[in-house]
């Protein structure tokens, strides 16, 4: 049973781990800036790119409500970036599909968004072996 201590312990890693991600090294604006857009088109872009979606499917994985995921995929449409077709099997439905130019800009941020910190490039390899066991464990 973890302790008071413990607690304490976990709050500040989680505060390091935060402070890692979201502010330290920061790649959201980064790759905003890269493409030219706000992270919730390139969040969408980069699910499109993985596979086809509906438009359902996109604003359930989007988190957003059908307006907006309409506004996103709007904008992709608009730069080239995704295609909004009939559904093959459901008149009713639309599929989002992305285009050689979405692939392309959903590769560069896939790029930016997965290069680690110079900090963590500098790690022993004994460091990163233990820090992958130790993360494996919060994703699990």
């Amino acid at each position: 049973m973890p302790s008071g201590d413990d607690d304490e312990v976990a709050e500040r890693v989680w505060a390091r781990v935060r402070s890692l991600v979201l502010d330290r090294h920061e790649r959201k604006r980064e790759v905003c800036d890269a493409l030219g857009m706000s992270f919730i088109k390139i969040k969408a872009l980069r699910r499109v790119a993985a596979r086809p979606l509906t438009m359902s499917e996109l604003t359930e994985q989007l988190n957003t409500d059908r307006p907006y995921t309409t506004h996103v995929v709007d904008e992709l449409v608009r730069r080239g970036l995704v295609l909004r077709e009939q559904h093959p099997e459901d008149r009713r439905s639309r599929v989002v599909t992305v285009t050689p130019a979405g692939h392309d800009a959903a590769a560069l941020a896939n790029r930016i968004l997965g290069e680690p910190p110079k900090a963590m490039l500098a790690m022993s390899s004994e460091d990163l072996a233990e820090l992958d066991r130790l993360t494996e464990l919060l994703v699990d």
